[in-house]
């Protein structure tokens, strides 16, 4: 029986889109095109067929390898068509200096250009790359001491998978393996992922942090992890009172998509504590130290882009009003926007109130601020390269608490 061309295209985003369904439902199914299932790791680089655990006369002789500071390591290189399923990886220095410094670059189709040039932690889906206990729909690390990505990823004409130790220290001992399956050909429709990371810390008032810059060509947007750092002279203040605003296909001024605050996005409400869900959570919430790291993945909820698009959130926090007016006796850097609380909501940027004022209502107060943001944006495009910027250096990556 032919299938509609609308049903072909629902299985094609079934297949690359949404892996849990397709675990669920499909299971069952032999592919009716070719495919051959394989494993990269060190004792059988790229997946050879019959390789596997040649070395130490198969008796587990090359498990792991070590990096030399400074040093990198292929994990894949393969021509022909196919998708990877699945990437695990483990080291044993898993401290937010090192996860920052270790870098993953992920080519597509022979490229000269990586679509995923990303820190290691952040990568996988921890802000801050402080890694915990986590499981979602796309990520998980069951006791805090290993990383897997399991986001479908499929290429036409190559692969290639190589992690680059940035940092001062040499790891003694790097684990991993790439699940993926070889195919004929790639379907017309699918397209690249891409990872992007990014970190704004110097901020003027009234910024956006700008997690995803402009790309263009024909995609998906498939969700951020965010971590935030905030400035000491707010820590008796909540940070995430920002919108998270996204410009599709020729937005200018104003976006399409425009939420309603970062635990809004974030999926809980009234602030934000530790949560794993499928595809919204937050893995840090230190209010002593200020720092947070949550996520949220567009799987039920879609994001489509045909031409261009571009993601972003405000720099906004809020306090009661006597908070407000201390923080700016101490000259702590803020503006001002609005205020609600019995007496209703005021839009300040509209009708400004002098905050000194007995007229100044008694409420919660929200305003521009600026912190240390970083993210991770996670995206699939009709291209294999994308124009975005390089990866920062390791000093602008990691961060001192």
């Amino acid at each position: 029986m032919k299938l509609h061309p609308i049903c072909s295209a629902f299985l094609i985003l079934v297949t690359f889109i949404f892996p849990s369904f397709l675990r669920s439902q499909q299971i069952f199914s032999f592919p009716q095109n070719k495919v051959e299932s394989t494993i990269s790791t060190f004792e059988n680089m790229n997946g050879t067929k019959s390789s596997g655990g040649k070395s130490n006369f198969s008796a587990k002789g090359n498990a792991f390898e070590p990096i030399k500071a400074g040093a990198s390591k292929k994990l894949l290189d393969v021509s022909g068509a196919g998708t990877i399923q699945r990437i695990w990886i483990t080291l044993q220095d898993r401290s937010p200096k090192m996860l920052r410094s270790v870098r993953l670059r992920i080519f597509w189709d022979h490229e000269s250009e990586p679509a995923v040039d990303v820190p290691l932690g952040d990568f996988f889906g921890f802000g801050l790359s402080k890694i915990t206990k986590m499981e979602n729909d796309f990520f998980s690390s069951a006791e805090g001491r290993s990383f897997n990505f399991f986001i479908p990823m499929p290429f036409r004409k190559g692969a290639k998978v190589e992690i680059i130790n940035e940092s001062s220290q040499d790891i003694e001992a790097f684990f991993f393996d790439i699940d993926f399956v070889k195919v004929e050909k790639q379907d017309d429709n699918a397209l690249y992922f891409h990872a992007f990371w990014t970190r704004k810390s110097n901020s003027e008032l009234g910024d956006n942090f700008v997690f995803l810059p402009t790309i263009s060509g024909k995609g998906r947007f498939l969700g951020v992890n965010m971590g935030v750092t905030t400035s000491k002279g707010y820590r008796n203040s909540w940070w995430g009172e920002g919108e998270v605003k996204m410009f599709i296909d020729n937005d200018e001024k104003y976006p399409t998509w425009n939420g309603t605050g970062a635990e809004d996005y974030a999926g809980t409400a009234w602030g934000m504590g530790t949560f794993n869900s499928k595809f919204q959570g937050c893995t840090v919430a230190d209010e002593k130290k200020g720092q947070f790291a949550f996520y949220r993945f567009h799987v039920p909820d879609e994001i489509y882009f045909n031409k261009n698009f571009r993601a972003e959130i405000q720099q906004i926090g809020g306090a009661p009003r006597d908070v407000v007016r201390k923080m700016m006796k101490k000259n702590i850097p803020l503006n001002i926007i609005s205020v609600s609380g019995p007496k209703g909501f005021f839009r300040l940027l509209d009708n400004p109130i002098d905050i000194e004022s007995p007229e100044f209502p008694d409420g919660w107060v929200n305003f521009y601020r600026t912190d240390d943001y970083s993210a991770t944006s996670y995206f699939y495009l009709d291209s294999p390269s994308h124009n975005l910027e390089k990866l920062p250096s390791v000093e602008r990556r990691i961060y001192s608490e």
